[in-house]
């Protein structure tokens, strides 16, 4: 069996406080518009079988108990004691959180308090817009507040994160149309255009501000995390952007790229400062995972992958991920090293650094004790 260490997983977000019914919990299992058809459950996906082979153990149940016996036993064991035992039971070492994910969620803290691990928080520069034009009477002094927020996140945080959820097709779409940073003058034009449209509130989606908001977190120093895959469409939309920042010290990831997991992994291998992420699929993919993770490792250097959960809403999603990363990636390599392609150091020296290693670096975990 190839041993990894603890797992680094770099992006999840935090977990619901409340207790759930089966309607609520199934409706957290996967990204959907609604609920399942009649007569049909979301448990009778790949996310739902994993759940259902992973996590009952966890809680003291037998794998592949029925959905009820195991909320049952959810309900009996209470909210705060279920996400203990299943973020302390996948092997996850330290945790990258988003803290701008809507909801009535954990934040870093409590997260690393309830798994028992490091926790770092990642960092939404479009939520640090929203901010300062809530305070902000003048272009001027939205476009100050703004800088200073984003030069003080990046002291505290391990890396921004770009196009998760809602706004991700606006992220992809900015970046894809126009990948240089605009200029002083456009972003002055489309904050005050913002801004006088923005009564009671509202989301940034101006493709400019958006990408002065990612070539801000590009300058800041810190990584940048950029969602890919989904509504946001295929990695490849980011080339132009990609290629803009290349030799400028930025270190870029790309999470979430399946179905276009190869392309992620491709970008990876081409340009010198970008990193793919290798997990966060492997959890909805099931029975699959190892394929899935296979033509991950076929593409790009193995210093260029790193793994990450997805775990949201649900702490079964972060047990499901990591469990189905640390299985699926001791299939594969123990598979190569089985057949004589690798050899068994080999084999656990390249776990290590797609598990952790590799995340450690890139984020700078170390440097923060």
């Amino acid at each position: 069996m190839i041993e990894t260490p603890p797992l680094v997983d770099q992006y999840c977000q935090g977990v619901l406080r409340t207790e759930l019914g089966l309607a609520t919990f199934e409706a957290q299992l996967l990204p959907s518009a609604g609920p399942p058809a009649a007569g049909t459950t979301f448990f009778d996906t790949q996310t739902g079988f994993a759940v259902r082979r992973w996590c009952p153990p966890l809680l003291g149940l037998e794998p592949h108990c029925a959905p009820a016996r195991y909320l049952a036993r959810r309900r009996e064991l209470g909210a705060a004691e279920t996400a203990r035992r299943l973020l302390r039971g996948c092997g996850v070492g330290a945790r990258l959180v988003d803290t701008g994910a809507p909801g009535d969620l954990t934040g870093a803290k409590q997260l690393a308090l309830a798994g028992g691990t490091e926790a770092f928080e990642l960092v939404r520069p479009e939520l640090l817009a929203e901010r300062a034009a809530d305070t902000a009477g003048t272009v001027a002094a939205f476009l100050a507040d703004l800088a200073g927020a984003v030069h003080q996140a990046a002291a505290g945080a391990v890396a921004f994160s770009c196009g998760a959820g809602e706004g991700g097709p606006a992220w992809a779409a900015a970046l894809e149309a126009a990948p240089e940073p605009p200029g002083p003058g456009e972003v002055r034009g489309a904050a005050g255009r913002w801004l006088a449209g923005r009564a009671g509130g509202g989301a940034v989606r101006d493709p400019v501000l958006l990408r002065h908001l990612a070539w801000s977190a590009v300058s800041s120093g810190v990584p940048l995390q950029l969602h890919t895959g989904g509504e946001s469409g295929e990695p490849e939309r980011l080339t132009g952007f990609l290629r803009a920042t290349e030799g400028l010290g930025a270190r870029l990831v790309l999470l979430g790229g399946y179905p276009h997991h190869r392309q992620a992994a491709g970008l990876a291998a081409a340009f010198p400062h970008v990193h793919a992420d290798l997990g966060a699929a492997l959890g909805s993919t099931g029975a699959r995972a190892a394929a899935v993770l296979a033509e991950c490792l076929e593409t790009a250097p193995f210093g260029k992958l790193m793994f990450s959960g997805g775990g949201r809403q649900l702490p079964e999603l972060h047990a499901v991920g990591a469990l189905a990363f640390r299985e699926a990636l001791g299939r594969v390599l123990g598979g190569w090293v089985a057949d004589g392609s690798w050899t068994w150091r080999d084999g656990e020296r390249v776990a290590a650094m797609v598990a952790a290693g590799n995340a450690r670096r890139v984020y700078r975990l170390d440097e923060r004790g």
